[in-house]
């Protein structure tokens, strides 16, 4: 249950064996079925969520529809970090798109990790620095690219995504309509 937490954790930080077994004590092992909020808008976020099988999606909820800010696979920390970190509502919602299988750690687990070793910090950072890099690539991509080059560039990077997501998300991810990322798989495909 804990293997794929360990290796992703142990990437990111130089965590001894009793950071790891500390670390496995601070998780709630939970299955969660699709379509399963983990997050509401105007909640404050509690805890953070290891994605051991599944695929999670956080949005913006905005004048009756929902635009898709990423797409969560295996292997990651996915929650609304903002609202966690600061305890403030969120904007924003985490839903499962698939029966899940999670890692939970909640956020008063998490500080008792930040206070145990100093390796759980660096671990934290890192996971926040690919969070910020990923930001930083979509706000340049929808700054610099075509709608088509933003589809391509994502069929590239996350492949996977595109097996495993509803095509509305992932046009709402793209800031295009479901019609216009038909007509662009069109066009590439032929």
């Amino acid at each position: 249950m804990y293997s794929q937490l360990r290796k992703y954790v142990s990437q990111l930080a130089p965590l001894t064996p009793a950071e790891l077994t500390f670390l496995e004590e601070q998780c709630v092992y939970r299955e969660v079925p699709k379509k399963f909020a983990l997050v509401s808008e105007g909640k404050v976020a509690q805890e953070i969520y290891f994605i051991n099988k599944g695929c999670l999606r956080l949005f913006y909820p905005k004048e009756g529809e929902e635009i898709t800010a990423f797409i969560f696979l295996e292997n990651l920390f996915a929650t609304s970090l903002e609202s966690l970190l600061q305890q403030v509502p969120s904007q924003q919602c985490l839903e499962t798109l698939e029966d899940s299988e999670l890692l939970v750690i909640s956020h008063e687990n998490l500080m008792k990790a930040y206070n145990y070793s100093v390796n759980f910090q660096i671990m934290a950072r890192r996971v926040a620095e690919q969070r910020f890099i990923n930001a930083q690539r979509i706000l340049s991509s929808y700054i610099l690219d075509s709608p088509e080059e933003r589809y391509q560039k994502l069929l590239a990077a996350q492949p996977e995504w595109f097996q495993r997501v509803p095509q509305h998300y992932i046009a709402s991810f793209l800031g295009i309509t479901p019609v216009s990322l038909s007509r662009i798989r069109k066009r590439i495909s032929s």
